[in-house]
């Protein structure tokens, strides 16, 4: 088959995606349209897994799921913002992980808020300026993330989504690294670096920025000396070359992220709930407090102490199990362990996230 002929096959294809792509987000835009008429709101985390869940069932290539799942987000980004764009607060300015990571879950066409602090991230939404915030949770290398947990514990905002964002820090600049003379880069991007820049660049200037995203802009601003460390997209959006790729002291360097709502997530059938307690201290007391998971065979995933902040040696509990709060055995077990507990919360559930 000649080349002219082939292309005039994927031509006439094109056509009828366009076609049945609008058609799709007609209907859609009804699906959006009679939800908030009756007070919903355009983005359901459960319903978009299910479609996920859809489409990879029925894949049978050449194209990967996740290049499927790439597609077919922009494709529901596209459908609500016919109804009503989605806004996203997230911590840090555009091109930050955080912004990564509300990018996957929301795609392009969402209105994205960059917020200074994950505080004010809370607060957008909190008072409903925003309809969702992103926020960091814990990473991989350098653990949990205490000021969420503690925003988590005052806030009446749930978690409807986790989202993994892969940390892949990069050197960039206009000079070579042997003429580097100023370092930008993030706090955390400096730990998780460590080696690699007390190895090649030992005798800079270090200097630390909000984000990993401002460093990129910052080095841009003094190409003459600087470079930075920073993401791949944020290099390419400032124009800076790649001076040494993937200079993490781990290749497996993941940063989770919770999506925060005003109204929870419906179950999906696999699924995450995370909770926190607070019990009175004496022998044995953690231990009774976990029996119940066990008793209704309910798999924890995650389990850590943080000091509660009104008296000393006091803590809560910070939970991750499996299932919805919605499903039989998970509200019978947090219901047993309510009443064992002085103090219990249940932070949400929300469909379990894509590695």
């Amino acid at each position: 088959m000649t080349l002219r002929r082939l292309r005039k096959q994927i031509d006439a294809l094109d056509r009828r995606l366009v076609a049945l792509l609008n058609e799709r987000a007609s209907l859609a835009r009804s699906v959006g349209l009679l939800k908030e008429k009756r007070g919903f709101g355009v983005f359901s985390p459960e319903r978009e897994e299910q479609v996920y869940a859809n489409v990879k069932t029925a894949n049978c290539g050449p194209l990967s799921d996740e290049s499927l799942r790439a597609i077919l987000r922009e494709v529901l980004s596209g459908s609500r913002a016919l109804v009503k764009p989605v806004t996203v607060a997230y911590q840090g300015p555009a091109l930050s992980f955080a912004h990564l990571a509300a990018q996957q879950v929301f795609g392009s066409q969402a209105s994205y808020l960059p917020c200074e602090t994950i505080g004010d991230v809370f607060a957008e939404v909190e008072q409903r300026r925003q309809d969702h915030g992103v926020v960091p949770i814990e990473n991989s290398l350098e653990g949990t993330v205490g000021y969420t947990l503690d925003r988590l514990v005052e806030t009446e905002l749930v978690v409807v989504r986790e989202v993994f964002q892969a940390i892949d820090h990069h050197l960039v600049g206009a000079v070579p690294v042997s003429k580097v003379k100023r370092l930008y880069l993030h706090p955390q991007a400096h730990a998780q670096c460590r080696r690699w820049l007390e190895m090649h660049l030992s005798g800079v200037k270090i200097i630390e920025t909000l984000s990993t995203s401002m460093a990129a802009a910052m080095a841009r601003e003094h190409l003459e000396d600087s470079a930075a460390v920073t993401n791949e997209e944020a290099a390419r959006r400032n124009n800076l070359k790649f001076l040494a790729r993937s200079i993490g002291d781990s290749a497996k360097n993941l940063t989770r992220f919770f999506v925060l709502s005003a109204a929870p997530a419906s179950v999906t059938g696999r699924d995450k709930t995370s909770l926190v307690f607070s019990i009175k201290d004496r022998v044995g007391a953690l231990h009774d407090m976990l029996v119940p998971f066990k008793r209704y065979r309910i798999n924890l995933t995650k389990i850590e102490s943080r000091p509660s902040r009104r008296r000393a040696w006091e803590y809560y509990f910070f939970i991750d199990l499996e299932g919805h709060l919605d499903q039989s055995q998970v509200e019978k077990a947090i219901s047993s362990l309510r009443k064992k507990s002085t103090w219990l919360k249940v932070l949400g559930s929300y469909p379990i996230g894509h590695v």
